[in-house]
């Protein structure tokens, strides 16, 4: 779906069409794992810190967006939280007397451009489909491919798996702390985010 901006030139021209903008030089590239509203909160969490303060626009336009998209990547999201995000950074961009507050809201316009349907996943099916964010996943074993060996339950730090040696495990999703140590210890890909 995203792929009609891959043969995208790299150039002022080009990038500005798309609504980025080129700064010194540097790119960032990531894949289908990682999640858009996570890394717009991410430049939000930066962009706040580091805000002079003098206008209130950047001062606090960019914390509020900030706290939205924590709520938001929480699974506390709720409905007219977009359009409120949106009106948020044009306010933002429109009021802010320096480039850091003008270009803040950049990341999430961008985001919402392009991958709104992953804010409206978030959102209405409290689900993150890139298996990021942690409050709006769940690690299971697929039966049908784990062995028991073991390996994950001893490599749980809470002791969420249980299982006998030789027969498929189960993680409790009550004590999960969803860390991620079964499946990167499993040597089978019986461990899945969901």
């Amino acid at each position: 779906m995203y792929s009609r901006k891959l043969d995208t030139v790299i150039d002022y021209k080009a990038l500005a069409q798309t609504g980025a903008i080129m700064g010194s030089g540097g790119m960032v590239v990531m894949d289908e794992d990682t999640c858009m509203v996570g890394m717009a909160r991410f430049f939000l969490d930066f962009t706040t810190k580091e805000s002079c303060g003098k206008c209130v626009h950047c001062r606090l336009g960019t914390k509020r967006m900030y706290e939205m998209l924590t709520r938001i990547v929480e699974g506390k999201g709720k409905q007219g939280d977009i359009e409120l995000l949106e009106e948020l950074c044009y306010s933002v961009k429109d009021g802010a007397l320096c480039g850091l507050g003008q270009t803040a809201p950049n990341p999430v316009l961008t985001t919402l451009k392009y991958f709104r349907d992953e804010y409206e996943a978030h959102i209405n099916e409290k689900k993150c489909p890139a298996g990021e964010c942690s409050a709006l996943i769940n690690y299971v074993i697929d039966e049908s491919k784990c062995v028991g060996c073991t390996k994950c339950a001893r490599n749980c730090p809470v002791n969420a798996i249980s299982g006998e040696v030789k027969r498929p495990h189960k993680i409790d999703a009550d004590k999960c702390i969803k860390c991620g140590k079964c499946r990167d210890n499993c040597n089978f890909s019986a461990v899945e985010v969901r």
